[in-house]
């Protein structure tokens, strides 16, 4: 089972929570790919019409007397988009500076009336998730196998462990993920690597397919692809979907504070 069928929902939010779970990958072994300060900004568009915004940022805080980054996630709708469905949603994780781990990831939305309010705090030691249902007023524990991380931290921990200098086109790479309260495999396909236009100039970009679960929203399981630059950042340019509804692309618009250089190829 991948991690991309936890639960069916509007085209809108299925952009969101994509573009947050993906919203990072992949850098070489032993070389940390981001830092305190980091945040990035898309704009989410049918072709000329803007369908919204998303950003994330990183912060470096303490949680528990543990020093950890906090990603923090958001994204919404704008214009004409929130008039027919609005959306506001957020997505926060706490990752252990060295271990490339979450410690307490959390969800709110909001999505057309439709609203969430969930904290899971991971107890790595044994392998115990409480989940905390505060629109409910609920709690509950779970197991998750070793090494599981969250929708967030996933990505982070793959930017900064994966070898993309080994990775042959047409790789897989699978990884644990406890999502809400329950177990899955979230996996992706090295497409290989292409220069793109992007909003600052061509960038040389690897090509990642995360896979999703085809039905209502997603033609097909390879309905999703990923454009994350070449470089010791590996931050995303672009974000394709090919939905039932159409095509939709999420595109980085704006950055600051990324821990190394940013390369852009000059003719």
């Amino acid at each position: 089972m991948y991690c991309t069928g936890v639960e069916s929902s509007p085209p809108m939010k299925k952009v969101f929570l994509f573009f947050l779970l993906f919203s990072s990958v992949l850098l070489t072994a032993q070389q940390k790919a981001y830092g305190d300060g980091e945040w990035l900004k898309f704009r989410v568009h049918y072709g000329l019409l803007t369908a919204g915004y998303a950003s994330i940022d990183i912060d470096e805080v303490q949680l528990d007397g543990k020093q950890v980054f906090h990603v923090k996630g958001y994204g919404e709708t704008t214009g004409m988009a929130s008039w027919f469905f609005k959306v506001e949603d957020t997505y926060q994780s706490y990752i252990d500076k060295e271990k490339d781990i979450p410690y307490r990831f959390i969800r709110k939305i909001n999505e057309g009336g439709y609203t969430k309010d969930i904290q899971i705090d991971f107890d790595h030691s044994n392998y115990k998730a409480l989940v905390i249902n505060n629109k409910q007023g609920t709690e509950e524990e779970v197991s998750f196998p070793e090494d599981a991380q969250d929708m967030v931290s996933a990505l982070y921990y793959l930017r900064n462990n994966l070898n993309v200098e080994e990775i042959g086109i047409g790789e897989e790479i699978f990884l644990n993920m406890f999502f809400d309260k329950k177990n899955y495999v979230f996996g992706l396909k090295f497409l290989g690597r292409e220069i793109i236009n992007s909003e600052f100039g061509k960038v040389s970009c690897l090509i990642f397919r995360p896979y999703v679960m085809s039905g209502r929203v997603f033609n097909e399981k390879e309905s999703l692809t990923i454009w994350v630059s070449d470089d010791d950042n590996k931050i995303p340019l672009l974000i394709k979907a090919d939905l039932a509804v159409g095509s939709i692309k999420a595109t980085l618009t704006e950055f600051k504070g990324l821990k190394h250089s940013f390369k852009i190829i000059v003719d």
